[in-house]
């Protein structure tokens, strides 16, 4: 009986810590700020300072934010995309594994290709269909997002 009060004591007291060591994360790393579409939150990371710096003197900055070229734009894909990538991206830079510059992933290219072509939409429709499936927007216009 009182191993098992002693184990129930021990789980608790490691779920507590587990939990502190969680929020005081969660507050410190202003995770909250990353449920909004301010491009602030992007430079919460300083290793976003130049893309921000240089997107907030691009063309799209009066009217894209990072959510907006790259997050999908259903709900739940938006949502799952910020789990995704703000797990991977926590426990990369807590680690200090990832390369620099930063290289967007597969998913997230498509994910920007497919914002590209909803946002131009009227521009793009005559070129957007299957025999061009490989163009990919912005190979050629790389600084149009993030400007020079």
């Amino acid at each position: 009986m009182r191993l098992w009060v002693g184990l129930k004591i021990a789980v608790f007291t490691a779920l507590a810590i587990l939990l502190g060591l969680g929020v005081f994360t969660f507050i410190y790393a202003r995770g909250g700020s990353y449920f909004s579409d301010d491009p602030k939150a992007c430079v919460n990371c300083h290793i976003m300072n130049d893309v921000y710096n240089s997107w907030s003197r691009s063309s799209h900055q009066a009217v894209a934010t990072c959510n907006a070229c790259h997050v999908p734009h259903d709900i739940i894909g938006k949502w799952l995309s910020k789990a995704r990538n703000g797990f991977n991206h926590s426990v990369a830079f807590t680690l200090q594994n990832f390369s620099e510059p930063i290289r967007i992933t597969e998913l997230n290219r498509q994910i920007l290709q497919t914002n590209c072509i909803d946002c131009h939409s009227v521009i793009v429709s005559e070129i957007v269909h299957e025999a061009n499936a490989d163009l990919v927007c912005f190979m050629c216009h790389r600084g149009v997002g993030h400007g020079p």
